[in-house]
Order: structure tokens, then C-alpha cells, then sequence
């Protein structure tokens, strides 16, 4: 969707001044958010399919569109299964009585989260909760045949930007519920979600659902969060950790919102396809403004991450400039967190 501060700020920006560099809450609350969140409610496997270097030309390809004609994604829609038909059989304990009830209240489940170990190179997120994260940087889904953060742990590292998992049981049906059979026997899943930004107990708002009279809920839910920068950026030094995001003096050109996983790739892609654009757009003496820094971090609402921010610069600020920690909109709260910067290097000599 089309941002009418990227069109502002970016387009033939070869003349970069001092602006505020508060959050752009239109482009926050316009953007198209992703179509998943987490896992669909039948699914028991859904392998992590993001692809970085093609986020980070989708990227480039969004700012030099958005900069000529607007445009908008559209949404896709999940399938569901077949009436009554036979659901995949999971592999944890259950509860003697088979009822939401039961299974919520059921002991071993409640111990199991209680006692599980926290991987190295993680901090524990929450412990025993009985909801599942629900957040726009959902990547992928692993059903375990044991409650093992430290498998979890092994699939979250294995997925390029996996920051945090939710591993935790889940009450399931044994036949998909229709009409002929609206509450089917239950049985218990034990699902490891991969996400693209830290997890918060604010994100855990999924506490099941009902499928005509069965009644989906979740128990044991742990969450945890690497301990871990963002990756490099070909033709950037970087990152640079900062406390907050950066508010320099001058030199800002423009933002640009991404919901969803947290990548720095697509900063780098705006950026460079700002500088691409302002040096077919020059001044009439041959100058223009390049993008030679950024700063990418994770936007929340509420504690519940919501994508990648990016804010461009035609020069490098340091960290005593990175004093934005978050803003109120009305009675939400917008954070920053894990934010950095990177500076291009070679610099563009910002000239034809």
C-alpha cells in the first residue's frame, strides 16, 4: 500500500534537512499485514519459507514502485480440511477425562513447561502460559513427538532471522468437526512455533478456539528469544547496536515499514534503492542525495512486535543520537527495540 510519507520524504529527495523523525503511524497502520500470524488451525507441519535475498528485492521493488504508482497485495486464503476426515495423531500425554477442561488443569502438562531447560543463547521469554503467540513475524510450524525446547531451539537456528520459538501442547481433534461430527475425542499436539522477532507475553493471544463443539486450548506454553544481532548487510558496515532509534538533527531522509519478520535486508533494499532513484533524479549540477545510513528496528504495539522500521540517512549518526525509545498514539504504545545501524561503505559520492 502506498505511503504518503515515502512519497514525500524519498521521492527525488536530493535535498535532505532537518525533519522529525517521529513513527510514521499512518504507513504503521495501513501497511498490509502478513496473512498468517501463526499457524492455521488444522496445520501440524509448515516448514519456514522465507527467503531474505528475495525480502530484500521485494523491498527495493516496493520503494521504487511506491515512488512512481501505488499499488496493493492481495491476501491469501487457507484451505481447510475435508469433513470428518481423519486429523494427524500427535504424541503427547493426555488427561484420563477428555474435555478443554481437563486438559487445561492437567498436571504433567503444567510440570513439564515448569521444568523444561532454556537453550543457550536464549532468554526465557514466558513460562506456562495457557495461549500461544499470535504476531505478525510468524515463520514456520514443527509438531514434536516430545515437549524439547532444546529440538525447538535446533529448528529456530536452522531458519535464516528465527529469533524466538513457542513450543507448548495443544488439544486437538482426531477428525476434522463437521456437521456429522461436531466434537470428536481429543488428543495432544506438542507444536514448536519459528518467529522473526522476539516474543512477548503480550503477544500470547491465542488461547484455542472452537470447531463446532470441540474446543481447541493450549497449555505448557513457553517462549524464547536469542540472544542475537541482525545480520550483516553486503556493502554496509554494521549493525551498530543503538539504546533507541535514531533522532539526529538533520540529514534524515525517509522511512519505510515492513510488518512482519524482523530484517535489516530490507533497509538495505530501501536504501539502495533510494540512492538508485535520487541518481537518476539529479540536481542540475549533477548532485544527489544517497542513502549512506540506516537504522533498522523492531516497531511494537503494546509489546507485540509488528515488523521492521527503517529510517534513512544521507550520513552515519552514533549511538548519543538513538534517544527515541517509542511514542504514544492515543492510548497505544508503539516501542523500539533491537535497533542498529548500518553505514554504506564504500560512501556514494552523491554525484553522476
Amino acid at each position: 500500500m502506498r505511503s504518503a510519507c515515502l512519497v514525500a520524504c524519498l521521492a527525488g529527495l536530493a535535498y535532505a534537512a532537518p525533519a522529525p523523525q517521529n513513527i510514521n503511524f499512518e504507513e504503521v497502520e495501513t501497511s498490509d499485514a502478513p496473512t498468517l500470524t501463526g499457524p492455521p488451525i488444522n496445520a501440524v507441519s509448515q516448514p519456514v519459507t522465507y527467503n531474505e535475498e528475495a525480502a530484500k528485492a521485494s523491498a527495493a521493488a516496493a520503494v521504487t514502485e511506491e515512488l512512481s504508482s501505488p499499488s496493493k497485495r492481495g491476501l491469501t486464503k487457507r484451505g481447510i480440511d475435508d469433513p470428518c476426515s481423519p486429523q494427524p495423531q500427535g504424541y503427547g500425554p493426555k488427561p484420563s477425562t477428555d474435555s478443554a477442561d481437563a486438559f487445561l488443569a492437567f498436571r504433567t502438562f503444567h510440570d513439564t513447561a515448569l521444568n523444561a531447560p532454556t537453550p543457550q543463547g536464549y532468554q526465557r521469554s514466558f513460562v506456562d502460559l495457557q495461549a500461544s503467540v499470535n504476531a505478525n513475524a510468524y515463520m514456520g510450524l514443527y509438531t514434536l513427538k516430545t515437549y524439547d525446547t532444546i529440538k525447538c531451539q535446533q529448528l529456530c537456528d536452522a531458519a535464516s532471522l528465527c529469533t524466538a520459538f513457542n513450543i507448548y501442547f495443544e488439544r486437538d481433534p482426531t477428525l476434522a468437526p463437521a456437521e456429522a461430527c461436531p466434537n470428536p475425542a481429543g488428543f495432544t499436539n506438542i507444536k514448536c512455533t519459528l518467529w522473526g522477532s522476539g516474543v512477548t507475553t503480550e503477544a500470547a493471544k491465542n488461547k484455542g478456539q472452537y470447531r463446532r463443539e470441540f474446543q481447541v486450548v493450549i497449555a505448557g506454553s513457553n517462549a524464547y528469544t536469542k540472544d542475537k544481532a541482525p545480520e550483516t548487510q553486503p556493502g554496509f558496515d554494521g549493525p551498530t547496536p543503538f539504546g533507541g532509534a535514531i533522532n539526529a538533527p538533520g540529514n534524515y531522509m525517509g522511512q519505510k515499514y515492513f510488518p512482519g519478520v524482523y530484517d535489516a535486508g530490507q533497509c538495505a533494499g530501501a536504501c539502495q534503492a533510494n540512492t538508485a532513484y535520487n541518481s537518476r533524479h539529479p540536481r542540475s549540477d549533477g548532485t544527489f542525495d544517497a542513502c549512506q545510513f540506516f537504522n533498522a528496528y523492531v516497531l511494537s504495539k503494546n509489546n507485540v512486535p509488528q515488523g521492521t522500521y527503517c529510517s534513512l540517512y544521507t550520513k552515519a549518526w552514533g549511538r548519543q543520537y538513538s534517544t527515541n525509545y517509542g511514542q504514544y498514539r492515543g492510548s497505544d504504545y508503539y516501542s523500539v527495540s533491537s535497533s542498529y545501524g548500518y553505514t554504506l561503505n564504500p560512501p556514494s559520492s552523491g554525484h553522476i
